[in-house]
C-alpha cells in the first residue's frame, strides 16, 4: 500500500470514529452555551503570546482557538481568520492583539455569531485606514525607528515584498518592556515580520459598527500610542479600561485581559 493511499484510509477512519461527517466542526457544542474565544495576534508575534490567557479561559470553561495569522495583507489575513469562523458554530468573542485588531474588525463581517470584539492593545481601523497611518497619527510610536527591513519574493511578480522585524537590540523596549529580558530575547529571535503591504492596506468596512466592543488600552505602549487608542476606542463606542502596560498587555498582564474578555461574555450572553 502506498503512504498516499495509507494517508487515505487514516483520514476516513477518523471521520467515521469521531463522526466528522460535515465541514463544519462544532467547536463550542461540547461546553455548553459559552462561546468560544477566538485569538488572533498581530504582527512581530505569534499565538503563543496568549498561552497564559489561554490556560485562565479554558479554566473557566471556555473552549479557544488562537490561530496563526498569516501576516500578509489585510484582505487576505481577514479572509483566512474568517474562514476560521466559519468552522465554530455557535457564539463566538473575537479578540485582537496589535494588527489582529484590523484582521477582526474585517474577519468579523458576515458572521452572525460573533458576539463581542475584544481590542488588546491594538487598532481598530474605519474603512480606508492603515495600521501604519493609524500609528503615526498620534505622537508616541517607536516602532518605525526600531525596524529592519528584509525582501522577500512574490510569486509573478517582479518587485519583492518587504518584511519588517523589530531589531532584536531595541526589541525590549519598544515591544515588551514590562517582560525579563529572557523571555524578550526568545520573543526577538522567533517573532514573525509584519509585511509592509499588510501594515499599509487600508481597512474595509468596520464590524465594530454592528458588533459591540470592549477596549484594553496598555498605558506604556510604544508601538500603538496610547492616544491613537482612545481615538479608536472611543469612536467604536468601545467599553475601555486602561492599564499600566507595554505593547503586550495580554502576557505582561494576562488576567486583566482576560478579565475583559469575560466581561465580554457577561455582557452579550
Amino acid at each position: 500500500m502506498t503512504p498516499l493511499r495509507r494517508l487515505g484510509m487514516l483520514i476516513t477512519t477518523c471521520v467515521l470514529v469521531l463522526g466528522l461527517g460535515g465541514a463544519t466542526v462544532p467547536a463550542s457544542a461540547a461546553s455548553g452555551a459559552k462561546p468560544t474565544v477566538v485569538l488572533v495576534h498581530g504582527a512581530f508575534a505569534d499565538a503563543s503570546g496568549f498561552n497564559d490567557m489561554i490556560t485562565m479561559l479554558d479554566a473557566a470553561g471556555f473552549p479557544v482557538i488562537a490561530p496563526a495569522n498569516p501576516l500578509r495583507d489585510v484582505s487576505g489575513d481577514a479572509a483566512y481568520i474568517s474562514s476560521v469562523l466559519d468552522t465554530i458554530t455557535g457564539p463566538i468573542i473575537l479578540v485582537g492583539h496589535s494588527y489582529g485588531g484590523v484582521v477582526i474588525t474585517n474577519a468579523a463581517r458576515g458572521h452572525d455569531n460573533v458576539k463581542a470584539l475584544v481590542y488588546l492593545g491594538a487598532f481598530a481601523p474605519d474603512a480606508g485606514e492603515s495600521a501604519l497611518q493609524l500609528a503615526q497619527q498620534f505622537p508616541g510610536s517607536e516602532l518605525g525607528a526600531a525596524l529592519v527591513l528584509r525582501p522577500y519574493p512574490l510569486p509573478g511578480s517582479t518587485e519583492p515584498g518587504i518584511d519588517g522585524y523589530i531589531d532584536p537590540a531595541k526589541f525590549r523596549a519598544v515591544f515588551a518592556a514590562d517582560l525579563p529580558s529572557y523571555k524578550t530575547r526568545q520573543m526577538a529571535a522567533t517573532q514573525r515580520p509584519g509585511s509592509h503591504t499588510g501594515l499599509s492596506d487600508g481597512s474595509g468596512e468596520p464590524a465594530w459598527k454592528s458588533i459591540p466592543s470592549w477596549y484594553l488600552i496598555p498605558a506604556q505602549d510604544k508601538v500603538i500610542p496610547p492616544a491613537a487608542q482612545r481615538f479608536m476606542a472611543g469612536r467604536a463606542g468601545s467599553k475601555v479600561r486602561e492599564i499600566n502596560s507595554s505593547h503586550v498587555v495580554m502576557m505582561s498582564h494576562p488576567a486583566a485581559a482576560t478579565a475583559v474578555v469575560l466581561s465580554a461574555y457577561a455582557a452579550t450572553r
